[in-house]
């Protein structure tokens, strides 16, 4: 039995931290409180909201502890760290996020640092889509914008000064016999037959490394720590290699680089950063990264290293170099194809900064590695548009309507909803002819017991407009519906008092004020739900993840809606207008809800 609030809070906290996963906190919390808790303290817990849970972490408790210890002299720094070798991602913004808000949380700073260590394989068409994909996710770094080449100087002197200390060493072995050396979990690993090379000759060959007069992979510089340690990262790490090729930033002046090991929390510590937040595979690396700080900087101030989970989202693929194999391949339509996990494919198909972030605050940080739904992606993207995103109708695959009681010349106006959501978004007007469209799924000849839409003889309703009755259907040679004749009501006008009801309502538009258009269809890109873990994974890409739907007609006033508005087709789904020459549009998300419903069964 839970005997104080306090110990009652932290396991509260300390099981949400727990699971990556979204969970439904309120019925945890009733739950907890109905089995754990003394008699005495029921009472006090109903104050704890959903959003104080929600918003503690356990690095924001870290960060609170050093802060209250006068750590780092009171200060929190953060940085994020992207190599510029592709777009960002999804799971990209999670890790930018933390650390920002971070930043922000405790009124610290922020810096943007491009670990741009690997020319052969980085461009600057890739800086330039990190600071616009981070600006447009809301990320503000003011002046701190870094690059790790920015330190090339410093870092090659860090390297010689640790060669002086007798702690590095040139390593003349391939590759492949430096993993055959290293040793295995079970095993120790044994020392290079170069590691007791005296320290004029290792800075001798280190300065011919730097300047080209070895060969690339013919010799290494390696940290001289221990090639025995249970963890196998302390054993003699490379910490530069010879890598020739055109540098983004610095040309052709290096032809050694350091690695990502070494550089990174070096230049966290020449940034001034406090707490260098990374994901959970850098774990084992942690003291690594404490090492090469202590051998370099002296006092209290400096860098530590913390790791999160990092965000595993089902049925897309989180690999960098995945990603680029599959634009490099023609799988996808570039960086930015809709279907892509990155912020600059997501932005076109039509996710909204705010639902990024929300998705990224309701998964929560962890230290436990577990799936997301991406159910629960799409549902705050729909939760969003909801509110804000003005109705429109589109008509698939349309019937022609004929009013047979309608006069030719006559016109009804009627007015729609712009947001039912939002008394404020007013209504607009449309127009109820004679010739009208409806979409082909909204009617049946034969129909079942509870098909509640148009049929031979039946009465529904063509919102905001009149009651409505099929009399007869007309077909062409080969049997195909080509026309529906049908009567209305004029004394049902949407706003009427009508004694009868009707059980359904479909959308309609006027002949009047239909134009054609397209739709981008966007699903899953994959059919598996962990396609980075699968030995072909290009072998389970969803065929069905771009379909183009070309039998379309739109409201009329579309074609004035500046490209990259978002809204809903009533009873299909969000939309985003293309900035193309024709009226082409991408589903954002249907209308199916499948996460909610899924946290109501819970």
């Amino acid at each position: 039995m839970i005997k104080n609030l306090s110990q009652f809070q932290h396991m509260v906290l300390l099981y949400f931290r727990t699971f990556s996963k979204p969970v439904n906190r309120e019925e945890k919390l009733n739950k907890i409180r109905r089995n754990c808790l003394a008699p005495d303290l029921k009472s006090k817990v109903s104050d704890m909201s959903n959003e104080e849970v929600k918003s503690s972490n356990f690095i924001a408790q870290v960060v609170e502890k050093d802060l209250a210890a006068g750590k780092n002299g009171g200060r929190v720094h953060t940085r994020f760290p992207p190599e510029p070798n592709g777009y960002l991602h999804i799971g990209h913004a999670k890790a930018s996020l933390v650390n920002y808000e971070l930043s922000e949380q405790f009124q610290g700073k922020f810096n943007l640092r491009f670990d741009d260590t690997n020319p052969t394989k980085e461009d600057n068409e890739f800086v330039e889509s990190i600071q616009r994909d981070l600006k447009w996710l809301g990320l503000d770094w003011e002046d701190r914008l870094c690059f790790t080449s920015d330190y090339f100087d410093k870092l090659y002197e860090f390297a010689k000064q640790l060669i002086r200390d007798g702690k590095a060493y040139v390593d003349d072995l391939s590759a492949e016999e430096i993993r055959q050396y290293r040793g295995t979990l079970k095993e120790p690993g044994k020392n290079s037959p170069y590691r007791d090379r005296s320290v004029e000759e290792n800075l001798e060959l280190f300065e011919k490394m730097k300047n080209g007069e070895l060969e690339e992979g013919s010799c290494v510089l390696r940290a001289k720590i221990d090639m025995s340690s249970p963890n196998i990262t302390m054993r003699d790490p490379a910490i530069y290699r010879i890598k020739f090729g055109h540098h983004i930033r610095t040309g052709d002046k290096w032809c050694i680089y350091p690695m990502y090991d070494f550089s990174h929390c070096l230049s966290d510590a020449l940034e001034g950063i406090t707490h260098s937040c990374c994901s959970l595979e850098f774990e084992n690396n942690r003291p690594l990264y404490d090492w090469f700080v202590d051998q370099v900087f002296e006092g209290e101030e400096r860098p530590y290293q913390y790791e999160f989970a990092r965000l595993k989202l089902s049925n897309t693929m989180m690999s960098k170099r995945k990603l680029r194999a599959l634009v490099e391949e023609g799988h996808v339509d570039g960086w930015d194809d809709p279907r892509m996990p990155t912020l600059s494919g997501m932005r076109r198909r039509g996710f909204t900064a705010s639902s990024i972030r929300d998705f990224c605050k309701r998964i929560g940080v962890s230290k436990a590695n577990s799936m997301v739904d991406i159910a629960l992606l799409y549902h705050c993207i729909r939760e969003e548009l909801n509110q804000s995103a003005t109705r429109y109708i589109a008509v698939v695959d349309p019937i022609k309507v004929v009013i047979t009681n309608f006069d030719e010349n006559e016109e009804t106006t009627i007015y729609a909803v712009n947001n039912p959501e939002d008394p404020e978004a007013g209504k607009r007007k449309l127009k109820f002819t004679k010739e009208l469209y409806i979409s082909s799924e909204d009617f049946m000849e034969d129909p079942p017991k509870k098909f509640f839409r148009l049929a031979p003889g039946k009465e529904v309703r063509f919102k905001y407009g009149y009651f409505v009755t099929c009399n007869e259907v007309i077909k062409d040679d080969q049997g195909k519906i080509v026309q529906l004749n049908c009567s209305y009501d004029p004394e049902t006008l949407s706003g009427m008092q009508v004694e009868r009801k009707v059980k359904g309502t479909i959308t309609f538009l006027s002949a009047k004020e239909a134009v054609p258009a397209k739709f981008n269809l966007y699903e899953n890109l994959f059919e598996v739900e962990s396609p980075d873990g699968e030995e072909d994974p290009f072998a389970k890409l969803n065929p069905e993840s771009k379909v183009l739907q070309e039998n379309v007609l739109v409201e009329k006033t579309m074609e004035e809606v500046p490209a990259g508005t978002r809204f809903q087709f009533e009873r299909i789904g969000y939309f985003i207008k293309e900035d193309s020459k024709d009226l082409t549009f991408n589903r954002i998300v249907s209308l199916k809800d499948s996460w909610s419903r899924s946290q109501k069964k819970k």
